[in-house]
Formats: structure tokens, C-alpha cells, sequence
């Protein structure tokens, strides 16, 4: 089961991007899908994560309200938005198989991440 993240790039405290989770060989539709991220020296975070039918989710307190998971299962992908972006969300941010939410676990390999870097 591998994942890979893809869309993270270089932007201004206060704007916004749009991260995508792709699989190859499996249909996200049938697991939880969550996102984690590493800033250097600090430990792996969950972000958000959610379940088979999108109904459920569950945030960090750290991004809830500014941050939104969702997924598109006719493309194969979940989706972070991340929007009111600041200096402290920059990490390396990876998606990964879970549990479902609450937990959010981590329950599969991760994949490669994508590096969001929020800075002026």
C-alpha cells in the first residue's frame, strides 16, 4: 500500500495550498486516509484524517478551523486544503493509511511526503 503526497511548495504566512494523496495500486475508497507532518527536530504530528465515506473526519487542534481533508474516489486521491497558513505548519507532509477518527492512527506505510515551507 504506498502513498504519495504531492503539492507543497514556498508560500507567504497567511496563504493557502492545496495538498493531494494519490495511491498506486489500491483504491483509497476503501480505507481512512490521514495526513502527518515532521518539522525538523520535532516529533511526527497528525493532522487530519478521515474515514471511508467522508463523513467523519477529525483535526489537530493545532489546524482545526484552518486546515479541511476531503477525497475524490473517482480520482483515486484525498485532498488537505491548507489555508491561513503559519511559519509553525512548516513541515514535511505525508498521508498515510489510519485508522479511522477519531484515532487516526497510523496503521500502513508511509509514503513520500511533500515539503510545505510558510515563510515572508
Amino acid at each position: 500500500v504506498q502513498l504519495q503526497a504531492s503539492g507543497g511548495g514556498l508560500v507567504q504566512p497567511g496563504g493557502s495550498l492545496r495538498l493531494s494523496c494519490t495511491s498506486s495500486g489500491f483504491g483509497v475508497e476503501y480505507y481512512s486516509i490521514g495526513w502527518f507532518r515532521q518539522a525538523p527536530g520535532k516529533p511526527r504530528q497528525g493532522v487530519s484524517c478521515m474515514d471511508t465515506s467522508g463523513k467523519f473526519t477529525h483535526y489537530a487542534d493545532s489546524v482545526k478551523g484552518r486546515f479541511t481533508i476531503s477525497r475524490d474516489n473517482a480520482k483515486n486521491t484525498v485532498y488537505l486544503e491548507l489555508d491561513s497558513l503559519e511559519p509553525d505548519d512548516t513541515a514535511v507532509y505525508f498521508c498515510a493509511v489510519t485508522e479511522p477518527p477519531p484515532y487516526c492512527s497510523l496503521s500502513g506505510d508511509r509514503g513520500q511526503g511533500t515539503l510545505v515551507t510558510v515563510s515572508s
